[in-house]
């Protein structure tokens, strides 16, 4: 697999970035990983970087972006954090990986079983976590379909705040970010949202969050 360069990079649409997820993801799950040299890509990425796409995960130890999407050094701005929210810094990052950096595509991807999402549905407070979980229990709140056992024992009260986790996320950084607004909107980058399923592996993307000029 060949390194990234910034002809390369170019000529990747924002949906050819999701399809190369897809594909990649594919491979994942299939145990097909692509062969590559990474101590070559550490050498001919020394001078520059010229990845397509930035993805947004959690800290999870279990969803390693570059390996559940089959990626190589120099291919994803790789943003990590409990619960995949977004921040004035985070967003930062994101500008400079696309207006800066030249990346095609904004992945949110949240994760079956999340811990953070569990705590922010037990109303959890501990240090600075509180302030984080605050960050998710809007989500908490949006899932009304629940009426019953509003709790991290609940597994499929907890996926669904998973999915909303998701989307609002999806939605917040079209709302505060107008580089990236614009960006999304002129067509030069895409955006999508989705959960990866711990147990298989597998990343299923949302229609409804998919914004591509």
């Amino acid at each position: 697999m060949k390194t990234l360069t910034k002809e390369m990079q170019a000529a990747i649409t924002p949906k050819m970035a999701l399809e190369l997820l897809k594909d990649g993801n594919k491979r994942f799950v299939n145990n097909l990983k692509v062969n590559r040299n990474l101590l070559q890509q550490a050498n001919e990425t020394s001078d520059g970087q010229h990845p397509f796409a930035v993805i947004l995960s959690c800290i999870d130890s279990r969803t390693s972006a570059e390996l559940i999407f089959d990626q190589g050094l120099g291919d994803v701005f790789s943003v990590r954090i409990a619960g995949n929210i977004i921040n004035e810094d985070i967003l930062g990052s994101m500008e400079f990986g696309c207006k800066v950096a030249g990346a095609k595509i904004i992945v949110v991807l949240g994760h079956t079983k999340c811990g953070a999402v569990k705590g922010a549905c037990d109303h959890v407070e501990m240090g600075n976590l509180t302030s984080l979980l605050t960050k998710i229990r809007p989500a908490v709140d949006d899932e009304t379909q629940t009426q019953e056992n509003r709790n991290s024992n609940n597994a499929e009260f907890v996926e669904n705040v998973a999915t909303i986790n998701v989307k609002r996320t999806v939605k917040a950084i079209m709302e505060r970010s107008p580089i990236l607004k614009e960006l999304i909107e002129s067509g030069q980058i895409g955006i999508a949202g989705g959960t990866h399923n711990i147990s298989t592996g597998e990343v299923n993307f949302y229609e409804d969050t998919m914004r591509f000029a």
